[in-house]
């Protein structure tokens, strides 16, 4: 199996979280988007503040690895203007693919207006600007009936809101990899967690991220019906080795 072509091999922590410059941070997804040009990994997923200088250097390698960045990362609770402006900066930057994180809070206080509302206008902008959006759920967050719902609406809502033709470029996501549990429990993709998603997601394409650590893993994940996986491990995923790493 090709794992690679299923991957957004990935470096989201801000300088700050990392204790590291802008300029060595850069250099992080420089190296990140090497590896993927050498490897024929699919996609790199970075921050936006980052996104113009890493289309640039992967144009100027000749090469069609995909950019994605994230959108109102991690916590999901910038409001619906915050993250159109943060996502029409991305896409005006040279982004082809947005993982928007969605208000999850929303969604647990009942406000399904406010979570509807910023899914539809969201993808709408990508749609319209031909990109990719995917909407991570943060599944840690949620018990499984939760996954299941929320899944569920999402596909709802975009079916009654975009087209067929649409449908292949708006994902469901898992989960940031930021996200704090206790107890020990993942909190990222779960074998249990994901199969929740691909059954109630319809005619969306889910996207596993977290927690998938081994070639095993990836190839379950795939086998089951995930058609990205979101990992900082990508080499160590394609050259067969096991990973501790958190995402």
């Amino acid at each position: 199996m090709n794992i690679a072509q299923y991957l957004d091999s990935t470096y989201l922590k801000t300088p700050a979280q990392s204790g590291i410059s802008n300029e060595e941070t850069l250099q992080k997804d420089k190296d990140l988007a090497q590896e993927a040009i050498d490897n024929s990994i699919l996609a790199v997923m970075i921050r936006p503040d980052y996104v113009s200088e890493i289309k640039k250097y992967i144009r100027e390698k000749n090469s069609d690895v995909i950019v994605g960045t994230v959108i109102g990362f991690h916590e999901g609770t910038y409001s619906v203007d915050e993250k159109l402006a943060e996502a029409s900066k991305a896409i005006q930057h040279g982004a082809d693919e947005l993982d928007f994180v969605i208000n999850y809070n929303a969604y647990l206080n009942g406000d399904l207006e406010l979570v509807k509302e910023e899914f539809v206008k969201c993808t709408q902008l990508c749609i319209e600007n031909h990109k990719v959006a995917k909407w991570i759920i943060e599944i840690a967050a949620l018990t499984d009936e939760q996954i299941a719902d929320l899944t569920k609406k999402i596909s709802n809502w975009a079916e009654e809101n975009f087209s067929e033709n649409d449908l292949p470029n708006i994902f469901v996501k898992s989960s940031t990899g930021f996200y704090e549990t206790t107890g020990g429990k993942p909190n990222g993709a779960t074998f249990e967690g994901v199969k929740i998603m691909l059954d109630n997601a319809g005619k969306l394409p889910v996207k596993a991220a977290g927690g998938v650590r081994t070639p095993e893993d990836a190839e379950k994940m795939i086998n089951m019906g995930v058609k990205r996986i979101g990992t900082s491990s990508a080499l160590g995923l394609i050259k067969n080795q096991s990973s501790s790493e958190g995402y």
